[in-house]
């Protein structure tokens, strides 16, 4: 009734409560989204550990023949298989 003495009603609480509110929404759509992007991530370590799983490079690429394995000095056997 504080239209009737020419005063405005008392909305602070609702404002507070709106506001809090907001920032409690805010949060867990931020939230949300770094678990999405968590769970992206993930996949395409995955897809990417597929792929690339099978032709890993396992030779060095330093050396020009890498399947002759690594010699020591004065040794000519192959060391590494």
């Amino acid at each position: 009734m504080g239209g009737l003495f020419g005063g405005s009603p008392d909305t602070s609480g609702a404002e507070r409560a709106a506001a809090e509110t907001k920032a409690e929404n805010d949060r867990i759509r931020a939230q949300a989204e770094a678990e999405q992007r968590e769970l992206a991530e993930e996949n395409s370590a995955r897809a990417k550990a597929r792929v690339r799983g099978g032709s890993r490079m396992l030779l060095s690429d330093t050396r020009l023949t890498p399947e002759t394995g690594i010699q020591t000095l004065g040794s000519n056997e192959m060391k590494g298989y």
